[in-house]
Order: structure tokens, then sequence, then C-alpha cells
């Protein structure tokens, strides 16, 4: 099960490089973590607003490209307005098992900043009603907090409407 680390050295993921080297402040959550849980159970633990917590989800369109959508932990992505965002006829999720040779990261730790390859990337427009959000950092265990601004700068994002509304 998880737990909050106590303040140790951070090791830096790839996408903490990044926002360094593109001189983005952020602010990191560390927990001990040894297999996956949702992000859900993540703000909870980290005691975060699930709110301003986001996750990072891989898709495939038709054309078989892959397509990067940052949304609301508790939201669910609406497959259409994805698809309609990216100029795609459908976008399916990627296998968990795809998620690694896809992006370089793991499930649970999947960042929209730093993938092997720059997919196109979308941010929910819930976002930007926020000066902070936070996103997975790239490992399980490290959540980062950045402004959404920042976070498309960094991972080459838009902003798109691409959530059900409830």
């Amino acid at each position: 099960m998880a737990k909050q680390k106590e303040d140790k050295a951070i090791n830096k993921t790839n996408a903490m490089r990044i926002l360094d080297t593109k001189k983005i402040p952020y602010k990191t959550y560390t927990y001990e973590c040894d297999e996956f849980i949702d992000a859900i159970q993540i703000a909870d633990m980290l005691n975060l607003s699930h709110e301003k917590v986001y996750k990072t989800l891989v898709t495939q369109g038709n054309s078989k490209n892959y397509y990067v959508f940052v949304i609301p932990i508790a939201a669910e992505l609406d497959m259409k307005k994805a698809a309609k965002s990216v100029k795609e006829k459908s976008v399916a999720m990627l296998h968990v098992k795809d998620i690694n040779a896809v992006t370089g990261y793991i499930r649970g730790g999947c960042t929209a900043i730093g993938m092997k390859k720059q997919y196109v990337t979308r941010i929910d427009y819930s976002a930007i009603n926020f000066d902070k959000i936070i996103v997975s950092g790239g490992k399980l265990g490290m959540q980062l907090e950045l402004s959404p601004q920042d976070l498309a700068v960094a991972s080459n994002a838009e902003f798109a409407d691409i959530i059900f509304q409830s």
C-alpha cells in the first residue's frame, strides 16, 4: 500500500528535467508506492483536491497515430469529443501492456511531459479554471504541481473540451 514519503532527496524524472530545462516552476509531491494505485487514491492519500488532480490517458486513432489526453481524475474521457479534437474519426484507449512501449512511462507514472515521442496532446478546458493543477511526475510515487499553461508549454498541448459533462 502507499504512504507519503519523508523529505528525501528526489531522483529527478525525465519530466522534471524537461521542466527544469524550460525554466518552468513546479512543486513535487512524493509518496511510497510499490504497485499501481489510481489517481483518486493518490489524491486522497496526499490530501489533494480531486478537482485539481489530472490523469494522463493515451489513445490510438483510426490512423494508428497515438494521442494524449489530460483530464480531471474523476472525469471520463468523451471518446467522440477527444477524436474530434485531434481530427480523427475515432480513438480508443491504449492497452495497458502497450503504455511503456509507446510512452516510455509505466501505468500510474505516465505524464504528458517527455514521452518517447511528441504526441498530439490535449488538456481538458477545465484546467484553465485553476492557477495550478497536479499531474503524474513520470514515475510511481511522484506528482507534479504546475500551472495548466506551463503544462501545455512543456507537453506542446492545446486545451480542448474532451470530457463528459455531468
